[in-house]
């Protein structure tokens, strides 16, 4: 999730625990807490795919951020010991700082690597935007009412109630993946169908428009699903190009990319070059991981060594709009096939 919901989350997480003796500071510690997990951006592990596949690694680690949180409880109880809590309740606050930051980050479709250093596939339950405001605004108005009311002396109720809402909501966008996820295996099975791989995720800033992208050879199938719809959903059928993938099979880049998504690509010839994209992430025709990963030299294919990733626009507010509509709207249903066709012009 975004920066400031992480922030948020730790804050409300050490408030609810800690908050009757630490007061106001709590929030602040929290927020600082909170946040850890994300400082492994500022590491360049040496070109785009890299950073990309590498983050949310070591320092998304369950094991990794345990130890962390061992290590932090030594130390405040060594530098600054407080006698009216104990160290285990110190310990299990700053565990549960952690340990919700990149649980919450697995909700998310990006791909978190709780088991580091376990060569698994990333975790995605894929069921939250990275930005959703439905999750954040019950910890942002349980935070202010921390802050302006006070914790010192008192349950920190505030903080805890928003805890509360946002797992809630959380039980509700699983509920809603599970929702898609029926309604595609029953279309898929009236086309005969049997995909290679299925995955579904949410809509930019919204949990009741899910979009369910499905892997066929080839091709990949693409849809959407409302919590409002009444029909069947209608699989818009789309290249995927797969063949060019034979081109890159020496490509170490290629190959992370594949592990990291679990295979949830497209492959364009583009501009004498091969891209690859990350279809999970970001909507129809705009998704902000790209790649150029070989360019043609003569009449034969020639690996890029260093990969940088391809500028990538964020779509507009009109299409915005238009996915808004789609939520209470089945018909007439987005252009999903012009939008996806964006990819050849760029």
């Amino acid at each position: 999730m975004d920066s400031i919901t992480q922030a948020l989350l730790g804050a409300s997480v050490q408030a609810s625990l800690l908050g009757r003796w630490q007061g106001r500071k709590a929030l602040l510690y929290g927020a600082m807490l909170g946040t850890l997990p994300d400082l492994d951006v500022v590491i360049n592990y040496g070109d785009a795919v890299a950073n990309m596949t590498y983050h949310r690694g070591f320092s998304h680690s369950l094991f990794v951020l345990s130890l962390v949180a061992v290590v932090l409880t030594w130390l405040a109880r060594r530098i600054r010991p407080h006698p009216d809590y104990s160290a285990m309740r110190l310990f299990l606050t700053l565990w549960l700082v952690l340990i919700t930051h990149v649980t919450l980050d697995a909700f998310t479709s990006y791909g978190t690597q709780l088991f580091w250093p376990l060569q698994t596939t990333p975790v995605a339950w894929s069921s939250v935007f990275i930005i959703d405001p439905l999750y954040s605004v019950p910890l942002l108005l349980g935070v202010l009412a921390g802050a302006i009311l006070g914790l010192q002396g008192r349950t920190p109720r505030w903080p805890a109630l928003a805890l509360l809402l946002s797992s809630l909501y959380l039980g509700f966008t699983l509920a809603g993946k599970q929702m898609t996820e029926n309604r595609v295996e029953t279309a898929l099975a009236s086309m005969s169908i049997q995909p290679e791989r299925t995955f579904i995720t949410p809509t930019p800033f919204n949990s009741l428009l899910w979009r369910a992208i499905v892997v066929d050879g080839d091709d990949y199938y693409e849809t959407l699903v409302s919590w409002f719809d009444n029909s069947p959903p209608q699989l818009v059928r789309l290249p995927r190009s797969a063949e060019l993938a034979n081109l890159l099979a020496d490509s170490p880049q290629h190959s992370r990319l594949r592990w990291f998504s679990n295979g949830v690509l497209r492959y364009d010839e583009v501009n004498d070059q091969i891209l690859v994209t990350d279809l999970r992430l970001g909507m129809t025709g705009f998704h902000p991981f790209r790649f150029a990963l070989a360019e043609r030299n003569g009449e034969s294919w020639r690996l890029i060594p260093h990969v940088e990733r391809l500028p990538a626009e964020r779509g507009d507010l009109d299409r915005l709009k238009q996915i808004w509509q789609r939520i209470w709207q089945q018909h007439p249903g987005l252009p999903l096939a012009e939008w996806a066709a964006d990819l050849d012009k760029r």
